[in-house]
């Protein structure tokens, strides 16, 4: 038997730096369609097999399932989390891909599908994407997207159930005075939440007060700049619903560098349930989503697209519910 062909016996081959096979087999720019052909032809000749490309070229599957988020933060944490528990037992791998060093822009996510879609993956998994309208060479599900064509397949939580919920609780507890900090406006979910809590004040015969909604786009620094205002205020609310827990910690961290305490002065429900929420100081109560169902959830319904069934529904939502821990109290008398 003889020697396992290299990359540089590819690149001696083909008359080209080993950098540039390198970009031709995993799709990269930078290399003319002509030399991407001649890498690929002498690729298939040598029989090169130590990419993850070059080894998929016969069969025409790479057995990759790919991630694309904005960035690793702990939603994306635990929808990633989700996806691997899925694929444990099945043929494919996991690639995760972020976006955490360039602008999460809609030209960014079309580069980034471009560069995934047909050449390193079989199906790709988006988090909150804001390309909705991609057209892509593989099957694709969406995990909370913004919008988008009737067809696309998405997995989602009950955004405006679980804030429906959280503003009646609070309601119950006795607080009148509920402020929202709201999401990115140009997410589904985050209208959505925003929808609920409207609702829960409708419900209960209490007007909605413009002034206490303070949009703070799932943004720590973002929150806290936002937050101060609403909480120096004579009038101040007695409680907020945040709509996400690393909002809701934000206005806790602001509350108590005003003197505040959570829950006597304040009561603060987030949304989310992130590892970091029941670990916090004090413990937040919150509305749990199921995050790595959500990934679970997206990767089951993608291995079925991509094997040719049609699933009954193509779009998922999934139950939420409230989970009370040491943020809440009645309010102040």
């Amino acid at each position: 038997m003889g020697r396992r062909p290299t990359i540089s016996d590819v690149a001696a081959a083909a008359g080209v730096s080993v950098a540039t096979v390198s970009k031709a087999v995993n799709g990269r720019y930078g290399v003319a369609t002509s030399t991407v052909e001649r890498v690929l032809q002498v690729v298939q000749e040598l029989g090169y097999e130590s990419s993850l490309v070059a080894s998929s070229m016969r069969s025409r599957r790479t057995g990759v399932i790919g991630v694309l988020v904005a960035d690793f933060e702990p939603f994306s944490a635990e929808i990633l989390k989700g996806v691997g528990t899925a694929l444990h037992d099945s043929r494919y791998d996991l690639l995760a891909y972020s976006g955490s060093r360039q602008p999460s822009s809609e030209g960014w996510e079309r580069r980034s599908l471009s560069r995934l879609s047909g050449t390193l993956i079989d199906g790709v998994i988006m988090v909150t994407p804001t390309v909705v309208n991609a057209n892509v060479d593989v099957p694709m599900v969406a995990i909370d997207p913004h919008a988008g064509r009737a067809d696309l397949p998405t997995v989602e939580s009950d955004s405006f159930g679980g804030a429906r919920n959280a503003t009646a609780f609070l309601i119950g507890l006795g607080h009148r005075r509920i402020a929202f900090v709201a999401g990115r406006p140009d997410l589904r979910s985050s209208s959505l939440r925003d929808a609920g809590y409207r609702r829960a004040l409708g419900e209960a015969g209490i007007p909605f007060d413009p002034s206490l909604v303070a949009v703070g786009r799932y943004e720590h620094d973002t929150v806290r700049e936002v937050t101060l205002p609403l909480l120096r205020r004579a009038d101040r609310p007695t409680a907020v619903f945040a709509a996400n827990d690393i909002s809701a910690i934000a206005v806790i961290e602001v509350a108590a560098e005003l003197g505040l305490d959570v829950p006597r002065d304040l009561s603060v429900v987030g949304f989310d349930d992130i590892p970091e929420a029941s670990q916090f100081s004090p413990p937040l109560t919150t509305v749990r989503q199921p995050m790595q169902g959500l990934g679970a959830t997206a990767a089951d319904l993608l291995i079925r697209l991509m094997n040719g069934e049609t699933p009954e529904r193509i779009h998922v939502r999934l139950p939420t519910r409230l989970v009370r821990r040491a943020t809440t109290a009645a309010p102040p008398s």
